[in-house]
């Protein structure tokens, strides 16, 4: 029996010694957030305002009370591991909603501040939203905009805006996506270009006229509505453009018929953009927002309630 209690006591000491602690503390796992979503000590550390050598090792303590990596660590880049993603996937919302209550508690709800970061693409950055943001600036004083250029696919683990505005579906993602608007791409072209060509009188005499369109072999096929007519037409065209602002821009130029959205083809009207077949227009683009988390922080909440109604006409 002495023997049975004596190889009894090791196997105990074992499980209790691999065991992870009950002491993880909620700001390692909100540092560890932080870490993942910016994908550098570094960038974490400058943003939270502590030494990157501990931010390092409180993360390094929150893997040792977990029992297992969370990052995969190099000297270029900060990486998850499997266990890490879904941990990042279970305690970001978590974090969130702990920040927002800490900031409704500070500020209050009827006036948001901080740091807001917003990706968007090109064209209506540059077109839309110079005039919509200091209408915002002014009802919003103590919100401060920092804006990312670019429509590429949104990486929810690697992305660090806190909004990010995106034309069209898109993928299926951990993202929180929101239609704020419904956009309507209509005809145009420059009076030069109508000059040399004639108007389209028909959807059918697009097909002799040079198309600015999307696809990379030059033929296309636009869905063309009004009211509840729809004709579809295959138009062709010797230019190709993925990015509206190129063929905001080529049209402009006298290249061709072009789709062009209302905000964008206003901020052409000085250089004689005509609306041409105006009965028709294209199906509807989404503008949709896609955010990290559903509890969304005051300052965000703010930007997308004031520039929701300002899209409509868009």
């Amino acid at each position: 029996m002495k023997t049975e209690r004596r190889a009894a006591k090791p196997a105990v000491a074992r499980a209790s010694a691999d065991a992870p602690r009950a002491t993880i503390q909620l700001n390692d796992i909100a540092l560890f957030v932080e870490v993942a979503r910016r994908g550098s000590f570094s960038l974490s550390a400058a943003a939270l305002g502590v030494p990157p050598s501990t931010l390092s090792r409180r993360v390094s303590g929150l893997e040792r009370d977990l029992g297992m990596p969370l990052l995969k660590r190099s000297t270029r880049k900060i990486g998850l591991t499997e266990a890490g993603a879904l941990y990042f996937e279970r305690c970001r919302d978590l974090i969130d909603e702990a920040r927002v209550a800490h900031e409704q508690l500070q500020a209050g709800i009827a006036c948001p501040g901080g740091q807001l970061s917003v990706s968007l693409p090109a064209s209506l950055a540059q077109v839309f939203m110079p005039t919509a943001i200091d209408a915002f600036h002014r009802r919003y004083p103590d919100i401060h905009c920092h804006f990312e250029l670019g429509n590429q696919r949104v990486d929810p683990i690697s992305s660090t805006c806190d909004i990010a505005l995106r034309f069209g579906p898109q993928p299926s993602s951990s993202l929180i996506a929101h239609v704020i608007s419904a956009m309507t791409p209509r005809l145009y072209a420059s009076a030069a270009y109508l000059d040399r060509h004639g108007a389209p009188r028909t959807p059918a005499d697009l097909a002799r006229h040079q198309c600015l369109v999307g696809a990379p072999t030059g033929e296309f096929q636009w869905v063309l509505r009004s009211d509840t007519r729809e004709e579809r037409v295959q138009v062709s065209g010797k230019v190709a453009a993925s990015d509206s602002g190129m063929i905001r821009s080529l049209v402009r130029a006298g290249v061709g018929v072009g789709p062009l959205l209302k905000f964008e083809a206003g901020e052409a009207s000085g250089d004689r953009i005509v609306h041409v077949l105006e009965r028709w227009s294209l199906p509807q683009v989404p503008l949709v927002a896609l955010l990290p988390t559903r509890k969304a922080p005051a300052r965000v909440r703010a930007f997308l309630d004031f520039i929701r109604p300002n899209l409509q006409e868009c």
